[in-house]
């Protein structure tokens, strides 16, 4: 398990709060990547002592309008080059505004060769809980990803230990290939979560 701690700041203090973080043993931190921009994250990154998530907090506001902005598939690229190593690509049945079709290409792009670079890890987070798990591997058949789930844990009626169970419960019986209804079937804490999340939007 990765603790991401939040940099954001000035060079100056996110400079100062890195080595915080690796002088109390820390091995992840977090950076909003538009607020601190590609100059900031080169730098941040470069030093490679710490995991570097790339929370893309802003991103409608460059994206969202068709004729304002750019794609994932160069905005992805462009941290990926910045030597982020793990970036948002919200979810599919996600509780914003992007089509599950966009979802698909932007975990694409991540994983895509580029220039010999290795891949960036796309970062399904959008309300995310078990249930998404059958759709998200049927569409990308990969497990090379990061699937935070905060509420569908710690709001899981079974406690987060049954929230923990009904995650592992999903993904496993997605990759064998069977429907969330059968998986449910099998599965205490996944029902639960069936129960719980499934009757509503991400």
């Amino acid at each position: 398990m990765l603790f991401a701690f939040n940099l954001t700041d000035n060079y100056d203090n996110m400079r100062r709060h890195y080595d915080k973080v690796i002088s109390l043993g820390g091995v992840a931190a977090m950076i909003s990547v538009n607020t601190v921009g590609l100059p900031t994250a080169i730098k941040v990154c470069g030093r490679g002592e710490l995991v570097i998530h790339g929370h893309r907090n802003g991103w409608g506001q460059l994206s969202r309008d068709e004729w304002l902005g750019l794609g994932f598939e160069a905005y992805g690229k462009l941290w990926r080059l910045a030597s982020v190593d793990q970036i948002h690509v919200n979810g599919i049945d996600n509780k914003f505004w992007e089509a599950d079709d966009d979802v698909v290409a932007s975990i694409a792009t991540c994983r895509e060769p580029l220039q010999g670079l290795r891949p960036i890890m796309p970062v399904l987070s959008s309300g995310q809980w078990g249930g998404q798990a059958f759709e998200t591997w049927r569409r990308t058949q990969t497990t090379e990803l990061l699937y935070p789930a905060g509420g569908g844990i710690v709001a899981h009626p079974d406690g987060i230990a049954g929230g923990v169970a009904a995650l592992l419960q999903a993904w496993a019986c997605a990759e064998e290939g069977m429907t969330l209804e059968a998986a449910a079937e099998r599965h205490d804490e996944l029902r639960h979560a069936v129960d719980k999340f499934g009757g509503k939007k991400s």
